[in-house]
């Protein structure tokens, strides 16, 4: 497993994401262990969750991902685990959103249910409009001096939101966002118009989420795995095509090489992948291995173009 620190910081973590969100719902707990279990085998350290996960049951993927550092054995020590703060947890006034006592309340779950005294990578799962910059810093920076949360990380964030964010923390002297969870994929490359560029000048990871856009960009739907229909894949065969075309002349599956494009991208630090079984974790570590030329990646471009940095995408 390769490794890489999380944007500025000096945190390793595996340079390919274990994403936990089947884990409940489609994902029993024996096989969602199992699955834990074999990326600490292939040295893959980097998990992330959110509250919200189990969805009807919110809270049950982090119970499970409790559970399994409760059987010790190095478990929770060996991990950077990453989770979210944002969703509605209950009907209840202030069970959701970033204030400040929302924050308080969800960290205190999070670890409850995580079975932790702490967490790596705390992150705001969408930015909210109604709670002022400050009053979320100062309750990131409460959680930081209790030593309950390590790092403070962001999802969904426009540019600017990162911008004002870390400018407004630097004015606290806190350390501010050290990483940006953002959907990022060949099929939607937005992000590189001011996200990545902004995340490049404060120094945040970029971590991918959605990275085979539901499965897409991993093959036609008669295969295993994703959420893609028969219709997507159909509304999209002008450009699926070509690409399938593409992974057949490397003679490689069609998966690995969307993760491996992400992997060259600048500012990506690991891309979410969310194994609903241990064959299919095993099968994204050839994404690691692979070395795409500068004449694929062009063929790529063609096939989806990427975006220019803002204003360049859209003035001259």
């Amino acid at each position: 497993m390769k490794h890489t620190y999380l944007g500025r910081t000096g945190l390793k973590v595996s340079r390919l994401c274990l994403g936990t969100m089947n884990f409940g719902p489609k994902t029993i707990e024996a096989d969602s262990h199992a699955i834990m279990d074999r990326a600490h085998e292939l040295e893959l350290n980097f998990f992330d969750t959110a509250d919200v996960y189990g969805w009807e049951q919110k809270g049950w993927t982090e119970e499970i991902i409790g559970r399994w550092f409760a059987l010790g054995g190095g478990r929770r020590e060996k991990t950077v685990i990453a989770t979210k703060v944002y969703g509605d947890m209950g009907k209840w006034a202030n069970e959701s959103r970033l204030s400040a006592l929302h924050i308080r309340n969800a960290a205190e779950a999070s670890l409850k249910r995580l079975q932790t005294d702490f967490i790596d990578l705390y992150q705001m799962h969408h930015i909210d409009r109604n709670t002022p910059t400050e009053e979320i810093l100062e309750a990131f920076e409460v959680l930081h001096r209790q030593g309950k949360v390590l790092y403070f990380g962001s999802s969904n964030f426009a540019g600017w939101h990162i911008s004002r964010f870390n400018e407004r923390a630097t004015k606290r002297n806190a350390t501010g966002l050290v990483s940006e969870q953002s959907i990022y994929h060949l099929m939607n490359r937005n992000i590189e118009m001011e996200v990545i560029p902004a995340a490049l000048e404060y120094g945040l990871g970029i971590i991918p989420w959605s990275p085979l856009a539901g499965g897409l960009l991993a093959g036609p739907p008669s295969e295993e795995g994703g959420r893609r229909s028969t219709k997507q894949f159909e509304d999209n065969a002008e450009k699926l095509a070509p690409w399938h075309a593409l992974t057949a002349e490397l003679g490689e599956e069609p998966a690995n090489v969307a993760l491996a494009w992400l992997l060259h991208q600048k500012a990506v630090t690991a891309p979410i992948i969310g194994p609903r079984t241990i064959g299919q974790l095993d099968g994204a570590l050839r994404a690691l291995e692979m070395e795409l030329s500068t004449e694929t990646l062009a063929k790529i471009d063609e096939i989806f173009p990427g975006k220019k940095t803002s204003p360049e995408e859209y003035a001259w």
